[in-house]
């Protein structure tokens, strides 16, 4: 990844640290003094947050170590790792603890105190969680243009950015039921509706956490490339004029900004050993240079019918 490009990942993680952190204290105090469930629920939810945010930090700043003997292809992959515990986190944590709170609210509801504390915390923590959503709506766009939001999560390979993004969205949207509880919970005179609305602010939570957990894994066991690389690598390779054909070419994520690609390809039969080294070196060059983000490249001359084959991609 490079430099520029870390640093804006960075300020997207530590906006939303910073937000995080100001917003769990000021809704511990609301839930406090007016005993809202859902407030408790949301305080809570930001203390995960602002963990998760910890450790997308702790993988970030461990996926630049250098290769060495233990993994000569880097510690990229693990952001992966932390961006998948980081899922759990939500799924066991901010979702489990809504839920019980919830729950726990519908059963022993408290009586609730005046509102106006409550309004006031969720107020200023929208228009934070909404600069921080902001800020990580911009950077996924930039580098998404011309692809749908959906299609560009599901091709994304920084997790760090798509981590934040819906950490973000949840947060809004558990604010906006916190909002609707504690007024209707007032305006009703059951102090029951908080509980529910804790409990859909679980729902949501665990909905999120299932839905990174699901991509963070695809990550984390080994993601191809984006089409439109592998095929610039094959354009590359068969034009080279001693290249007859292209048998495959395979790629894997080793860090989000980094690609080790295997082609094999069959070569001239007329070419010495001696002949195709240089060419593997020449096409190796040109693919470093067109291709940046190519880290290791493997380049397996091969007969066609010799060539193993994979299935093709799942539509």
């Amino acid at each position: 990844m490079s430099s520029a490009k870390q640093g804006e990942s960075n300020l997207v993680i530590l906006a939303a640290l910073a937000a995080n952190l100001g917003i769990a204290v000021a809704k511990f105090i609301a839930a406090g003094i007016t005993g809202s469930s859902s407030m408790l629920t949301e305080g809570f939810h930001s203390v995960i947050d602002s963990l998760n945010q910890v450790l997308l930090l702790y993988g970030q700043h461990q996926g630049k170590k250098p290769p060495d003997h233990d993994h000569p292809f880097g510690y990229g992959r693990e952001l992966y790792f932390w961006s998948f515990v980081v899922a759990i986190l939500i799924f066991a944590v901010g979702a489990g603890v809504s839920v019980y709170e919830g729950w726990e609210h519908i059963i022993h509801p408290e009586e609730l105190r005046n509102p106006l504390v409550n309004y006031i915390v969720l107020g200023v923590a929208f228009a934070m969680e909404g600069g921080s959503w902001f800020l990580a709506m911009r950077e996924f766009a930039a580098d998404n243009r011309g692809t749908s939001w959906w299609q560009a999560f599901r091709q994304s390979k920084d997790p760090a950015g798509f981590v934040v993004l819906f950490e973000d969205s949840a947060a809004l949207a558990g604010l906006v039921i916190a909002g609707i509880g504690v007024w209707a919970s007032h305006a009703y005179g059951d102090a029951r509706i908080d509980g529910v609305a804790s409990i859909a602010i679980g729902i949501i939570l665990a909905a999120v956490a299932m839905v990174l957990a699901r991509e963070s894994k695809g990550l984390l066991i080994g993601e191809g490339a984006d089409p439109a690389i592998v095929a610039e690598v094959r354009a590359i390779v068969d034009k080279h004029p001693d290249i007859t054909g292209v048998n495959h070419v395979r790629t894997i994520h080793t860090a989000p900004q980094s690609v080790f690609v295997a082609i094999s390809a069959d070569f001239r039969d007329a070419l010495t050993m001696g002949e195709a080294e240089t060419v593997i070196e020449g096409i190796e060059t040109d693919l470093k240079t067109r291709l940046p983000m190519l880290s290791s490249i493997y380049i397996r001359p091969e007969k066609r019918e010799d060539a193993a084959t994979i299935p093709p991609r799942a539509p």
